[in-house]
């Protein structure tokens, strides 16, 4: 009987071993796509290796330490930056109707320093944090049409929804009231 040799799935070629210029590669083609942070970075990367070691293409601890080098390297050179990442982050997220604390918990996630994130959203938010928050709490409830930006005769209905709506994005109940309960939509309104 004849022997068979395993090949690989149909239209998938075998890959070979992982190398440090791979992984370069693959942070550069994930930087031109997608903004990252230092951290970030770190994960997509270890995530690479972690796939590569589990089909035994490299040594774990090895690639682990290209990893730390290459995000080094990157990080030295500006290529990836975590102040430029969470300012445009905050500003990007301010624009659509997120709260302070939605956006810090966002950038915690994706491993932004606490003080760079603090930082962020004082250039963002300027003189008074609370005016800030007031008027991405309009923009939400524009784009989410609540309160006075629903039809009159359902706001009775949803006005306890339109406040649990702003207090889970991360609002306090004073700004949510503020908006919420407003007469009619906010006369040229942020966004």
């Amino acid at each position: 009987m004849a022997e068979t040799t395993a090949r690989p799935p149909r239209g998938r070629r075998p890959r070979g071993p992982l190398k440090k210029s791979s992984l370069e590669n693959a942070a550069l083609y994930h930087l031109e796509r997608y903004a990252a942070s230092v951290e970030g970075l770190r994960r997509v990367l270890a995530r690479r290796v972690e796939k590569a070691a589990r089909e035994e293409r490299c040594d774990r601890e090895e690639a682990l330490a290209w990893v730390g080098e290459i995000v080094e390297r990157f990080a030295r050179s500006g290529l990836v930056d975590d102040r430029v990442f969470a300012e445009a982050k905050v500003a990007s997220r301010r624009r659509r109707g997120d709260s302070a604390k939605r956006i810090q918990s966002a950038l915690r996630e994706k491993g932004v320093d606490p003080s760079i994130i603090t930082d962020a959203l004082a250039g963002e938010d300027g003189e008074d944090a609370g005016v800030a928050e007031l008027e991405a709490a309009w923009r939400l409830a524009r784009r989410r049409r609540l309160g006075p930006y629903r039809a009159a005769d359902q706001r009775a209905d949803a006005r306890n929804r339109d406040l649990a709506a702003l207090g889970r994005a991360g609002f306090g109940f004073s700004t949510a009231l503020a908006v919420v309960d407003a007469d009619e939509p906010l006369e040229g309104a942020p966004g």
